[in-house]
């Protein structure tokens, strides 16, 4: 099942995606990571979701990951006495309190932590920025609010606060336990949603103690401003559009979106571009021109992954929305801009490590000489990361004995993983890695390939070490002195 392509594909699953047949075909059409949507579904239901992927893990004999994503803390407004109450431009509209049912004049907002951080003029929106309101007034236990955007107002809707960092803590209670049940089911990644500052993935982190990668999802405008340290502490990000286009005018995200997929790739840190991909797919066999062109866009860019959200977990097509954003991501990856928008993009890189110098060394060679793939020991992924921000134009195979890290790195772009048994001469590597290149189809014997290791083994952070190998074993033996 190798790749054709470089891009990570990640695929939600839900009631449209829930039986091993569904789920074994989205793999074999493309999905190299599944997201667990902690928002819908118990913990009996994602405990079984788990069970079949680790299944089909198995049976195709390749490495899947797995990314649970925790609900985050949700503001929503109260129910009202008729369902719902259509709000005109110019009304005035209370929001309290006060658990009474609402009404056309007022309803509750059970969040006293918004009022506290709220002042006048701050904006709210309501139902994904279908109504907007914006403070006139507000104390404690109220905001009294003009409406600049109307529309109906009805039980239980959204509410977002884009002006203002709220004194909310990133992970509610549901979230804690959510966290601890997917750590002990034994998912590779956590998505942590509504993450405002730096402190919030500091404080999953600590409650992650290592049993997965965390990944923060940028969807506040704070978080866009306090990227760089949120950047700095997070394994991994997630430019989650959805809520960002809410919270920010429509066209301020595009640019976001390329930003933050430049730094990621600079930190050596995947990012997913997620939401309304290929949206209509939903309900249609095949996507709109648009679409394509976001899913496109993204790739062009360089993310690691681009995700399925609705479409793979409750619409009609799930295995249609993969191998469409799989043939997509062919199209885009043969097309010989997207090789000089890669490189290009590959001067703002800073490298001031010695493993920075031999992955990159790795990359040129590649380039220069007939060589078929570049393969990587990494222990810790750290050594495979610093290859795929490199984004070479020969393939990468990671080779690791760690399931976990095999795993985590079906993330990164362009990412082939194969698990190893531990090795402690390098000899042993190279002919390890030749025979993990013939066997994935990267390489004949008659070809060559670059390996990149660190010695000692089976130490993470090590990378200092680099060799041109044929890909014939007895070549190997007889030219090594080892």
């Amino acid at each position: 099942m190798r790749r054709l392509r470089n891009v990570k594909i990640v695929a939600t699953l839900g009631p449209s995606s829930n039986d091993y047949d569904t789920i074994r075909a989205l793999s074999e059409a493309g999905a190299d990571v599944f997201r667990l949507n902690m928002s819908h579904g118990d913990h009996e239901e994602i405990r079984a979701r788990h069970a079949i992927i680790r299944k089909i893990e198995t049976d195709l004999g390749r490495p899947i990951a797995i990314l649970a994503d925790l609900q985050g803390p949700k503001l929503r407004v109260g129910k009202f006495a008729h369902g719902a109450h259509d709000l005109e431009e110019g009304d005035k509209f209370r929001l309290d309190l006060d658990d009474a049912p609402g009404n056309g004049d007022r309803v509750q907002l059970p969040h006293p932590e918004i009022f506290a951080a709220l002042k006048p003029g701050a904006t709210l929106l309501v139902n994904d920025g279908k109504i907007r309101l914006k403070v006139e007034e507000c104390g404690p236990d109220y905001a009294d609010c003009v409406v600049t955007v109307g529309g109906t107002i009805s039980n239980r809707k959204g509410v977002n606060v884009p002006d203002v960092v709220l004194p909310l803590a990133a992970l509610s209670p549901k979230d804690r336990k959510d966290l601890e049940f997917v750590c002990e089911l034994g998912v590779d990644w956590v998505a942590l949603s509504f993450v405002q500052r730096p402190e919030d993935m500091l404080e999953a982190k600590e409650l992650v103690k290592g049993r997965a990668s965390v990944l923060a999802k940028i969807e506040k405008p704070s978080a866009v401003e306090a990227f760089e340290s949120i950047l700095a502490v997070s394994d991994g990000i997630m430019v989650a559009r959805g809520d960002l286009g809410v919270e920010l005018p429509v066209q301020a995200v595009p640019p976001i979106q390329k930003r933050l997929t430049r730094r990621c790739r600079a930190a050596a840190k995947p990012v997913i571009v997620a939401t309304q991909m290929l949206e209509s797919m939903i309900e249609s066999p095949m996507p709109t021109r648009a679409e394509v062109s976001d899913v496109a866009t993204a790739i062009y860019e360089g993310a690691d992954a681009i995700m399925l959200s609705a479409e793979s977990a409750a619409g009609n097509y799930p295995v249609e929305a993969v191998t469409t954003m799989n043939n997509v991501a062919m199209s885009v990856e043969n097309d010989p801009v997207y090789r000089d928008v890669l490189d290009a993009s590959r001067a703002g890189i800073k490298k001031q490590t010695v493993a920075d110098a031999i992955v990159s060394a790795a990359r040129e060679i590649a380039e220069t000489t007939d060589v078929k793939a570049i393969v990587c020991y990494s222990e810790s992924g750290t050594t495979a990361a610093l290859t795929a921000r490199e984004r070479p134009h020969v393939p990468i195979i990671a080779m690791t004995s760690r399931r976990n890290t095999a795993r985590k790195l079906c993330l990164y772009w362009g990412m082939h993983c194969v698990m190893t048994g531990e090795v402690e001469r390098f000899k042993m590597a190279v002919v390890n890695a030749a025979r993990a290149a013939r066997t994935s189809g990267f390489a004949t014997e008659a070809d060559k390939i670059v390996v990149v290791a660190g010695i000692p083994f089976n130490h993470a952070g090590s990378t200092n070490i680099l060799r041109v190998a044929p890909c014939e074993e007895r070549l190997i033996f007889n030219t090594d002195p080892e």
